[in-house]
């Protein structure tokens, strides 16, 4: 089995930064892709940002020009660097892995709060 657990998450004013990370402990097979994934009250969850095994990452477009997500794979970790935060980036964080054999896993999330 594998677990995720992400942290960084917490209450922020806006225009400033926090820093998301995600470890995945357990039965770990080889890790293809990582990432993160939100979610706001009443939203449907859309994508942040995802990084595969050889480092080419992708981002939403709630993302673009402010986060960066980068991996450290002998730690099986990956970070979320946020900034210029906005009120809209209020949501829980959850972090996403995907194994070569297409195993999907999610952490439990955590909360981001941007106060205007």
């Amino acid at each position: 089995q594998v677990q995720l657990v992400e942290s960084g998450g917490g209450l922020i004013q806006a225009g400033g930064s926090l820093r998301l990370s995600c470890v995945a402990s357990g039965s770990i097979p080889i890790i293809k892709d990582m990432g993160w994934y939100r979610q706001a009250p009443g939203k449907q969850r859309e994508l942040v940002a995802a990084i595969t095994f050889g480092g080419v990452s992708n981002y939403g477009d709630c993302a673009k020009g402010r986060f960066t997500i980068s991996r450290d794979n002998a730690q099986n970790t990956v970070y979320l660097q946020m900034n210029s935060l906005k009120p809209e980036d209020t949501a829980v964080y959850y972090c996403n892995l995907v194994t070569f054999t297409y195993a999907n896993y999610w952490g439990k999330g955590t909360l981001v709060t941007v106060s205007s």
